[in-house]
C-alpha cells in the first residue's frame, strides 16, 4: 500500500458498496486483508488513514460497517518510512508505534557491500531471481515451533526488569508498554531457534533490546534538547541491569519446524 496524505482509511481497510442490481451491499475488500501487508512511507498518510491499521495489527480484524472481518492467518505488517523528511509527513501515533514488534535502521552500506549490491545487477535485479522457500502450512508450523523454545524464569524476569527501567529513565516520558516484554519475550525465542538452540540465553535478548524497545519510548523534551535519543537510553538500560544467570536449560540443543506444541 502505498501511503499518501489523500489516502482514505477506506481504501486500505475496504468499503461497502451498495449493488443496484440485487438491492444489497457488498462488501469489497481492501489491500489490508492479505497475508502479508507491505505499508511503503506510512508517515505520508494521516493519523486517521493510520489509525485504520490499530485494530488490525492487534486484534487481526477489522470492523466496518459494524461487521467484523478476520484477517487471513499468518497475518503480518512491514512499514517503511523516510526519517530525514518532515515536509508532508505525519508522526505515527504512540499506540501504533507499539504495535509494531520491531523497528530496524537500514542505513548506507558499507563499501564492501555496496560493490556486492553493483556485481549483483550487472544482468538482472536480484528481485527477479527470488524463489518460493516454504509454504504457508510450514510457516504456521514453524511459529508453533518458536512458542516451544525454552525461556528460563531468570531470563523472563531480566525481560521485565530491562522494560521496567524504561519506564522508570530519568529521560523517559512514556516508557515500553507490557506490548514490550512480550514482543521482546517471543522475538528471544525466534532468535534463539535461528541460532540452533531450543532455550533462550540472556544474549539474544540483549542483542535484540535496541531494536525491540526503543521505537516504544518518548523521550521528554529536555532530553531531546540534549541529543538524548531511545537507542541510546536502552543502551545505558542494558549497562546498568544485571544479566540473568541461567538455573536450566533444556536438554535439547536445535529446533525444527516440525516441533509439535505441547497439550
Amino acid at each position: 500500500i502505498q501511503f499518501t496524505p489523500d489516502l482514505l482509511p477506506s481504501d486500505v481497510t475496504g468499503l461497502s458498496i451498495f449493488n443496484q442490481k440485487t438491492q444489497e451491499f457488498e462488501f469489497r475488500p481492501g489491500p489490508i486483508m492479505a497475508q502479508v501487508v507491505l505499508a511503503d512511507e506510512i508517515n505520508r498518510a494521516t493519523p486517521k488513514t493510520q489509525s485504520a491499521l490499530l485494530e488490525c495489527m492487534e486484534e487481526r480484524q477489522s470492523t466496518i460497517d459494524g461487521v467484523t472481518y478476520p484477517m487471513p492467518s499468518p497475518f503480518l505488517v512491514i512499514a517503511t518510512q523516510n526519517p530525514i523528511e518532515y515536509e508532508g509527513t505525519f508522526a505515527l501515533p504512540e499506540a501504533q508505534l507499539d504495535r509494531f514488534m520491531l523497528r530496524l535502521r537500514i542505513g548506507y552500506p558499507k563499501p564492501m557491500e555496496e560493490i556486492v549490491i553493483l556485481d549483483e545487477q550487472k544482468r538482472i535485479h536480484p528481485i527477479d531471481a527470488v524463489q518460493q522457500v516454504l509454504d504457508v502450512d510450514e510457516l504456521r508450523q514453524m511459529q508453533t515451533a518458536i512458542k516451544e523454545v525454552y525461556v528460563d524464569q531468570a531470563v523472563a524476569e531480566y525481560i521485565v526488569r530491562l522494560v521496567t527501567a524504561t519506564r522508570e529513565h530519568t529521560d523517559v516520558y512514556l516508557g515500553a508498554s507490557p506490548r514490550g516484554s512480550l514482543n521482546l519475550y517471543r522475538s528471544a525465542q525466534a532468535f534463539a531457534a535461528m541460532e540452533g538452540r531450543d532455550y533462550v540465553i540472556p544474549d539474544d535478548v540483549k542483542s535484540l533490546a535496541v531494536a525491540i524497545l526503543a521505537h516504544r519510548l518518548i523521550v521528554k523534551s529536555q532530553a531531546s534538547l540534549r541529543e538524548v535519543d531511545p537507542d541510546r537510553i536502552v543502551r545505558e538500560i542494558l549497562a546498568s541491569i544485571p544479566v540473568a544467570t541461567l538455573t536450566a536449560t533444556s536438554a535439547s540443543t536445535t529446533v525444527t519446524p516440525s516441533t509439535t506444541p505441547s497439550a
